[in-house]
């Protein structure tokens, strides 16, 4: 199956040349969504909680756009301009999952486009 682009229109529009999600074997990879309200686009407060927040629903917005679920999440990337703030975003990430979370990667960036303070990309499958 030849890569596609899905439609997101409620997601929050990119701020770079990239796509918000691309599809292709039945994966579906989503740029990593940062703490920008799609509603108004303003960004989350700089607080790693209230971002990582936003940025959980941003995915779920993502993913209910494109006909999914947290639950279809198979894999993970997180990233962080500080790794002290892993146990806040650990928690708060962690109640978006089931008894089956998605296999997962966690890193501190040396710094996040824009200032943000968390970063998370997903790949789902259909």
């Amino acid at each position: 199956m030849p890569k596609s682009i899905p439609s997101t229109p409620s997601a929050p529009k990119p701020i770079a040349p990239y796509s918000v999600a691309a599809e292709a074997n039945g994966l579906v990879f989503i740029s990593g969504q940062v703490a920008i309200d799609p509603a108004t686009g303003e960004r989350a407060p700089d607080d790693v909680e209230a971002q990582t927040r936003q940025v959980m629903a941003n995915i779920g917005t993502v993913l209910g756009d494109l006909g999914l679920g947290y639950d279809d999440i198979v894999k993970t990337t997180i990233f962080l301009a500080d790794i002290g703030s892993f146990p806040t975003v650990n928690e708060i990430y962690g109640s978006y999952f089931s008894d089956e979370p998605p296999a997962r990667s966690t890193i501190q960036a040396g710094a996040l486009p824009g200032g943000f303070l968390v970063e998370i990309e997903v790949v789902a499958a259909r």
